[in-house]
C-alpha cells in the first residue's frame, strides 16, 4: 500500500521556539472516501508515511471503507520539511509537538476541508502527538487513542536518546548541546562530510542495538528470523 505521498505548502512557519522554517511543507497521504469519518494518524519518530500503513486495510483496524484516514508526517522525518530537504537551513530550528500539530490542523482544515475527526491515534511519538492534539484542539476529535507512548518524554528516555545522539555526533567530533537540544555549536555551524555521516550512523546503530531490543531478542537469535506482523493480535 506504500507509494507516493502529497505535500501541502505552509509558507513560513513560525515556531514556538521563536525559530522559523521558511517555505515549509507538510507531507501527507490519505486513504478512503473523504465523506467518511476522519482518522488522523501521525507518523512516529524517524518513521516515513509508509511505516504507518501496517494498521490500514479492509481487514485491519483502520478500514479505508469505513474511515477517511490521513497520515501527516512529522517535521524532520525526511518527507515534511527536514534538514535533508532544507540543506540551507543550518542548524535546523527546534520543533515541538505543538508546531507539528498546528501544521497538521492547518492541513486538515484548509487543504482537506476536515472540521472534525472521529479519532486521532498514533504509536510512540505518534502517541505524543495524539496527546498534544487532545490538549491543543480538544473539540476537534471524538476520541484520542495514543498507544505505546507518553505525553512527555521521561527523564530516563531522554538519557537513552542522549546516548544515541552523542554517538552520532562523535562521528563529527562534536558534542551534544544537552537534553532536548541539538549540537553544541562553537562559532559558525559546519555541516557533515560523507565520512563523518557514515561513522556517526554506524555508531548510532551499535548503541541503539543495545537498548532497542531485548535480551530475549538476542538469546533467541531473532535478528536472523523474518517476522510477520499479525494485525489481528
Amino acid at each position: 500500500m506504500s507509494g507516493d505521498y502529497e505535500t501541502y505548502s505552509l509558507g513560513d512557519v513560525k515556531l514556538k521556539s521563536a525559530g522559523t522554517i521558511p517555505d515549509a511543507h507538510i507531507a501527507y497521504k490519505t486513504f478512503g472516501d473523504p465523506n467518511n469519518p476522519a482518522i488522523i494518524y501521525p507518523t512516529w519518530y524517524s518513521g516515513a508515511i509508509a511505516d504507518n500503513e501496517w494498521l490500514i486495510g479492509t481487514d485491519k483496524t483502520l478500514n479505508p471503507e469505513k474511515y477517511y484516514i490521513v497520515i501527516p508526517a512529522l517535521f524532520g522525518n525526511g518527507q515534511s520539511s527536514s534538514p535533508s530537504n532544507k540543506p540551507d537551513l543550518k542548524p535546523f530550528p527546534d520543533v515541538l509537538f505543538y508546531d507539528n500539530v498546528k501544521a497538521q490542523h492547518e492541513l486538515l482544515t484548509k487543504k482537506l476541508g476536515i472540521t472534525h475527526a472521529r479519532a486521532v491515534l498514533g504509536w510512540s511519538m505518534g502517541a505524543g502527538q495524539t496527546y498534544q492534539w487532545a490538549t491543543q484542539y480538544p473539540d476537534f476529535m471524538d476520541l484520542a487513542v495514543p498507544f505505546c507512548g507518553s505525553a512527555k518524554t521521561s527523564l530516563h528516555n531522554q538519557v537513552f536518546l542522549e546516548g544515541v545522539k552523542t554517538a552520532v555526533l562523535g562521528g563529527k567530533g562534536a558534542s551534544s548541546g544537552g537534553i532536548c537540544k541539538g549540537e553544541a555549536i562553537q562559532g559558525e555551524y559546519r555541516t557533515w562530510t560523507d565520512e563523518e555521516r557514515t561513522v556517526g550512523l554506524k555508531a548510532l546503530g551499535r548503541v541503539y542495538a543495545g537498548w532497542g531490543f531485548s535480551q530475549a531478542f538476542y538469546r533467541e537469535k531473532l535478528y536472523g528470523t523474518p517476522v510477520e506482523i499479525d494485525s489481528a493480535n
